[in-house]
């Protein structure tokens, strides 16, 4: 017992001798931050002290803007709900619901620890009672159960934003997923207390799933359709409320060299969406629209009742298609928009179009037997219809089908058809330039597209037209280089950063 005491004496004493285990005056070392560590909590805030601001809303494709402010404020949003009967595609109607007379509504902005005052206001003329959920707001329904309003009245309640992020706001009324259907959602973006780093572009886009009685693109007031709501089964996928919202003249521009953000929301109801831009690579990505930040992105998992925040740095002119992903949905039911971008070329960075030859792979012997197969002593036109047959076979027939008839509802026959009684500009404009659209051939519709062939010779195209003209069950006369060289002439340049 004696030894084992003295054992632990001397143990005790080596330990408290060791210069390892000595107190020093050096400072503690800074702990590492946990970056899974929540936010300070927010101070709560007495609203009479604060200034009141009028927040600055944003009408889509415009983002709200940055509030610019390093201090919380009492900010009041005033939302009136109408609905109205408007486009939904050329041509066809829907009965829209809305916050603020847009879809999706204003977005809303306002800083992390703001006090926000929102007032709801049903439009007499409305037919339904409508509310709010935000889901920036934290209390019960985020906020539907306080601004449940009927036609001609108003409510209000207020909040404190707690969390900073990019919210959906939607109406929650029953049945719910029929309000969002009908296009009542929106962004409350809440910005972080530092704010977010500054871009040259803001933009504000979010996809709706929509249910109507008829197709895609069917003419007419088009009624909305519950049940083909709950199977799921849109009739259409669209950005900001409406087929081609965002295409053409109402497309999203930028310069080369500009920083672009785009706050992107999924007002749903039903659909989860796969945001790409096609020909970009998102630099930062705000996952889900809250803190955490990826980079480098190709395509954006947004939920329904979700968001996302992507920054974007433009390097090439031209124009970048904006999709969800799930393809069809953006070439078949208007899931597509499009960012045109000026300025000079890049080269080095994106070269353009270099090679654009025929191919014909394992056909080439039977392309080459074909032009070989005509003799000397033939006529003019035997062997203009042989050449012609030949870049039939190697330009025309993987979609038209080696003896013209087509493939049904997708590539119209070029054998018997009524769609080639043109006259010779306008079949030497189609093979040059390309068709896209709805077309009628023998009756039946199409809708697709076809690209243009100006890289062929003159000779090449009046040789093909004259043998398609002349042949598969078809008759005309044949078609001169001159038509062709003079059709050539009088087409716009294309722009070399076009998109297909």
């Amino acid at each position: 017992m004696r030894h084992l005491t003295l054992l632990t004496l001397l143990v005790l004493s080596a330990a408290c001798s060791d210069p390892s285990n000595a107190e020093t005056d050096s400072a503690p070392e800074t702990p590492a931050v946990d970056p899974d560590a929540l936010p300070t909590p927010v101070e709560r805030v007495d609203p009479d002290s604060l200034p009141v601001i009028e927040a600055q809303l944003g009408i889509p494709p415009l983002a709200a803007p940055p509030t610019g402010r390093t201090s919380p404020a009492k900010v009041t949003v005033a939302l009136e709900v109408k609905e109205e009967t408007r486009e939904i595609a050329d041509g066809a109607e829907f009965n829209f619901w809305t916050f603020g007379g847009t879809v999706p509504g204003p977005m809303i902005r306002v800083r992390r620890g703001d006090y926000v005052e929102l007032r709801l206001m049903n439009h007499p003329d409305n037919t339904m009672p409508h509310n709010i959920d935000l889901h920036a707001v934290t209390g019960p329904g985020g906020g539907a159960t306080s601004t449940f309003t009927a036609p001609g009245h108003q409510t209000q309640f207020s909040f404190q934003a707690l969390n900073a992020g990019v919210y959906v706001y939607h109406c929650a009324t029953a049945p719910v997923g029929m309000h969002v259907a009908n296009g009542m959602y929106g962004l409350i973006v809440v910005e972080p207390e530092e704010g977010w780093p500054a871009v040259d572009k803001e933009y504000y886009v979010m996809q709706g799933d929509f249910y109507t009685t008829g197709n895609y693109r069917a003419a007419g007031l088009q009624p909305f359709d519950m049940q083909r709501a709950i199977d799921e089964n849109p009739s259409y996928v669209i950005f900001n409320g409406r087929d081609g919202a965002l295409v053409g003249e109402r497309a999203l521009t930028a310069n080369v060299g500009e920083n672009v953000r785009i706050f992107f929301g999924n007002g749903g109801p039903n659909l989860i969406s796969s945001f790409h831009v096609i020909g970009e690579i998102f630099d930062r990505v705000w996952l889900e629209g809250g803190s955490r930040q990826t980079r480098d992105v190709q395509t954006t998992l947004v939920p329904a009742g979700g968001a996302s925040v992507v920054d974007l740095h433009t390097e090439v002119p031209g124009t970048y298609i904006l999709v969800d992903h799930s393809l069809l949905r953006a070439f078949n039911k208007g899931a597509l928009g499009m960012l045109t971008v000026s300025g000079e070329e890049a080269l080095t960075v994106y070269s353009g179009q270099e090679i654009d030859e025929v191919y014909l792979g394992d056909q080439a012997p039977e392309v080459v037997a074909a032009l070989e197969a005509a003799p000397a002593d033939q006529e003019p036109l035997a062997v203009r219809m042989t050449r012609g047959e030949a870049t039939y076979r190697g330009v025309c027939a993987a979609c038209h089908q080696r003896g013209g008839e087509g493939l049904a509802g997708v590539f119209p026959p070029l054998a018997g058809s009524d769609y080639l009684r043109r006259d010779d500009a306008e079949l030497a404009r189609l093979v040059l330039a390309g068709l896209s659209g709805p077309i009628t051939v023998n009756g039946n519709q199409y809708n697709g597209v076809m690209p243009g062939f100006a890289n062929l010779t003159d000779h090449e195209i009046a040789d093909v037209l004259t043998y398609v003209r002349g042949n598969l069950n078809n008759r005309g006369a044949p078609i001169e280089d001159e038509v062709i060289a003079q059709v050539r002439r009088d087409l716009p340049r294309p722009d070399p950063g076009a998109h297909p």
